[in-house]
């Protein structure tokens, strides 16, 4: 089987995803508990691990981009695609945090969206959904979280 038309993605892929949520969980869930001399430091921690992994996540579409066929009018949306994320993080880097956190989480919700755009055109595994959904809830839910305990807990 070609691994472009799995459905489930590979194991090792499912663990090192579900290894890459740890910081958004812990960080989210820290914001709610960890004393106030701490919270300002957990929140950048946060923060930087989310452009980080934004960066990460448009990289794909790089690669995924370099695999497609260079008379394709896909491979310039993707590479577009790719370079959106980490731009997005580092401005987020660049503002108040109650402004940036929204920024971050708005823009592990698109990169779904242009994920799934991908596979609907060939360009990534149709397994890709079946791993990033369930990583893009759980990303996106911590990252609220971290907002409101930013907006909220003193």
């Amino acid at each position: 089987m070609h691994p472009f038309s799995a459905i489930r993605p590979p194991k090792l892929a499912v663990g090192l995803g579900m290894a890459g949520l740890v910081p958004f969980v812990t960080g989210a869930l820290g914001l709610w508990i960890t004393p106030d001399v701490w919270r300002e430091r957990v929140l950048e921690e946060l923060i930087a691990y989310a452009a980080v992994i934004l960066a990460f996540m448009g990289a794909i579409h790089w690669g995924l981009a370099m695999r497609a066929d260079e008379a394709s009018d896909k491979a310039p949306v993707q590479l577009g695609l790719s370079v959106i994320p980490p731009l997005l993080g580092w401005v987020a880097l660049s503002l108040p945090v109650n402004l940036g956190l929204p920024v971050i989480f708005v823009a592990f919700a698109a990169l779904y969206f242009a994920d799934i755009w991908a596979v609907r055109h060939g360009l990534a595994p149709m397994w890709y959904p079946a791993l990033r959904k369930p990583l893009s809830i759980v990303v996106v839910v911590s990252l609220v979280l971290a907002w409101v305990a930013a907006l909220v807990v003193h």
